[in-house]
């Protein structure tokens, strides 16, 4: 049997809850009553989203991306840290 459980949040925390529910792709009831039943069983509340990068992150990943597919801005590999520590030191 479902029931309807009221409760006052701030209009922003519940658009933004509303939001993370739609880019999850289910109802904010759902993560409402899933959250419910995990503080039921477990007694415990954690909090937990994914990462989001920023714009400007996703600029320096996807340049990244075209140094390493062109094979320049790129630090040679290192047997020792003794010759880490010289190619440092040259820069």
């Amino acid at each position: 049997m479902k029931t309807i459980l009221n409760i006052k949040v701030d209009k922003e925390v519940k658009e933004q809850a509303f939001e993370v529910a739609r880019d999850m792709g289910v109802p904010l009831s759902t993560l409402t009553n899933a959250f419910l039943k995990r503080l039921i069983t477990e007694r415990t509340a954690t909090f937990t989203a994914p990462l989001i990068p920023s714009k400007k992150l996703i600029r320096i990943l996807e340049q990244a991306n075209k140094d390493i597919k062109k094979g320049i801005n790129l630090s040679p590999v290192f047997t020792d840290v003794k010759d880490m520590d010289a190619y440092l030191r040259r820069l």
